[in-house]
């Protein structure tokens, strides 16, 4: 159970903070970046949930769809926040798990079998909401990148569950981006050498 009490404590005025299952690191650690990412990916999020949330939106199973990715993005931020050295801990660690990838695939395939298939790069916007999903699936693109580069790393571990929640994750942010798009028809589509 999470319990905040106090908003300021301190302990990160040395430049540290503190992983979920203790040990601190700085706050410039590849790890700490990229549960900071998947933070910043799931703000983003919110921003978008603006324009597609509310009563009797037509956006409305966007909406849910937005709601569930923003509690897993806690959840894999806890993943990333308790990485797995082999040794016991006194608690359970949340951990991303295969059924919520699968739930995204799902998602991603409910969407695109309403979208024609595209012929050109799409520039981010044509609507609101389009424009800040596209900027959500950026940010989440970064997160997946600092990922990766942390699994690299010597004596560090992100689960494989983990890497694919967040690579379907931009996924399913493009295809979103395009349904809110009037299921494509307000892309603005890419037109190479338009502007030589």
């Amino acid at each position: 159970m999470v319990k905040l009490n106090k908003i300021y404590t301190r302990t990160g005025d040395n430049g540290t903070t503190g992983l979920a299952s203790g040990p601190r690191r700085l706050k410039s650690d590849l790890r700490v970046e990229a549960y900071g990412n998947v933070d910043e990916t799931n703000a983003c999020i919110g921003m978008a949930r603006i324009h597609t949330g509310g009563d009797g939106n037509p956006l409305a199973e966007i909406d849910a769809m937005l709601a569930r990715v923003q509690n897993d993005l806690f959840d894999l931020g806890a993943d990333l926040a308790t990485p797995d050295d082999g040794k016991p801990l006194a608690y359970e660690p949340l951990r991303i798990v295969a059924s919520q990838v699968e739930r995204l695939e799902a998602d991603i395939d409910r969407l695109n079998a309403d979208l024609q298939p595209l012929r050109s790069f799409i520039l981010p916007g044509g609507s609101p909401a389009s424009a800040a999903l596209h900027l959500a699936r950026t940010v989440s693109r970064r997160a997946e990148r600092l990922m990766v580069a942390l699994a690299r790393c010597e004596g560090e571990t992100v689960s494989s569950q983990a890497l694919q929640y967040i690579n379907r994750l931009s996924d399913l942010l493009f295809v979103a981006s395009r349904t809110v798009n009037d299921n494509g028809a307000s892309d603005v589509l890419w037109v190479p050498g338009k502007n030589r």
